[in-house]
């Protein structure tokens, strides 16, 4: 995978279907200065995804955060990262697939109903793991499609939606609405940025198939810092047109295609949530390309059962791997609901970029000679990283800890079996 392949994973793995969703809620925080929530948020992530371009430059095997944190902490932080960054994965799959058929209800009612929904999940997992198996490159080429696919409603919708403020809301009039707008407590502005650490996450899944990259050292920091800015400027503006468009965009389920009725018509509605369909199901693309490598890293390691690490003697893949993936997120999506799924791949993030950031000074001092991108003031960043995620973990909720420390245990009981059998 070239440095552009490499941008489009990171792109489409972190643009999924939170984007159709979201605006309504921080408007609902921070109602017409939503927008510099979207700054906010996307600087932070910054600071943790610049821990990350010089880590991912520096190993050019799969792995991932898995990786990091194993040749840092040792097996065991490793391990638990590792399960941690693969539930976060498969919930966050099973989330996507549940909503996709949410949304193709607004084309087909009957897409509702127990088995043509289960019928249609099979078919949208069964395809993705189909294509994945035959190689990588059938795989990278479908993330591409998808990325250019499911990009290209969200920049229109940016674009002219931009035309159509500037169009029928004066400058002056724009001005004397800033001027008024309500001030709003600390507090919101707090939750606003960290509701939006979920679309901004999923840049590291795209970091997990380093083995399969041409020029791991050059292409993986452009390949994060270009996708984290085409991220944030699409956010940032599609946020504007929404609270701009939209009298009370707080109480709308769905504020793009509101405000893109209220733009284009019945029209303009009906496109936007055919691009929600297709964003969604762009993010399953990157997901099931990166997670089973993840799978396969910790299979090789022991850390997973090895039956995972095995790879496909015509197509070079982790057939099994993806099959146990592909498995394991029909499961979770058709037993499962989206806010279980959405609450175990939020909180166990944030324990994911903690320990990345914390690996980057451990590191630089196990391996001060390495071939790879140098991070300006890297140690400093990296405390900054820690420092931040420590900040967002602080408002966790008692349930989303628990879930957390539910996850844990299973990886201390992967860790713990091996060795009493080897006993």
């Amino acid at each position: 995978m070239g440095r552009w392949t490499l941008t489009a994973l990171v792109i489409n793995s972190i643009i999924g279907s939170g984007i159709f969703g979201l605006p309504s809620i921080v408007a609902g925080y921070l109602g017409k200065r939503s927008p510099i929530a979207y700054l906010i948020a996307g600087a932070g992530i910054a600071v943790i995804v610049a821990c990350f371009a010089e880590l991912a430059s520096q190993f050019g095997a799969s792995g991932g955060p898995y990786l990091y944190a194993r040749e840092a902490f040792g097996r065991f932080v490793g391990i638990e990262v590792g399960w941690l960054q693969w539930a976060i994965k498969v919930t966050a799959a099973a989330a996507a697939a549940i909503l996709f058929g949410d949304y193709l209800v607004e084309f087909w009612p009957a897409a509702r109903e127990p088995l043509p929904r289960l019928a249609i999940l099979t078919l949208l997992v069964g395809f993705l793991a189909a294509v994945n198996i035959r190689g990588i490159k059938a795989g990278a080429t479908a993330n591409n499609i998808f990325t250019l696919a499911k990009l290209a409603p969200l920049i229109f919708f940016a674009v002219a939606g931009g035309v159509f403020v500037l169009a029928h809301h004066s400058p002056a009039a724009t001005a004397d609405a800033a001027t008024v707008a309500p001030s709003y407590p600390t507090r919101n502005w707090f939750e606003a940025v960290i509701v939006l650490t979920f679309p901004f996450g999923g840049f590291e899944g795209a970091v997990v198939p380093m083995a399969e990259a041409k020029d791991v050292r050059r292409d993986a920091p452009f390949a994060l810092f270009t996708g984290l800015a085409v991220v944030a400027a699409v956010y940032c503006t599609i946020q504007f047109v929404v609270v701009s468009v939209l009298p009370d965009a707080a109480a709308s389920n769905r504020p793009l295609a509101d405000a893109a009725r209220q733009m284009w018509g019945p029209t303009g509605a009906s496109l936007m949530s055919l691009g929600a369909l297709i964003s969604v199901y762009g993010f399953l693309t990157a997901l099931m390309l990166h997670t089973p490598r993840l799978m396969l890293a910790l299979g090789e390691k022991g850390d997973f059962p090895r039956v995972l690490a095995r790879i496909h003697p015509r197509f070079r893949t982790p057939h099994v791997s993806t099959l146990a993936f592909a498995v394991i997120l029909w499961c979770l999506a058709a037993w499962g609901s989206f806010q279980g799924n959405v609450i175990l791949s939020s909180v166990g993030r944030l324990v994911v970029y903690g320990f990345t950031c914390a690996a980057l000074p451990v590191l630089r001092r196990k391996s001060p000679g390495a071939d790879s991108y140098r991070l300006p003031a890297g140690n400093a960043i990296a405390m900054l990283g820690v420092l931040l995620v420590a900040l967002l973990a602080s408002q966790l909720s008692l349930l989303e800890v628990i879930v957390v420390v539910a996850t844990v245990a299973l990886a201390v009981t992967s860790w713990v079996w091996p060795q009493q059998r080897a006993g």
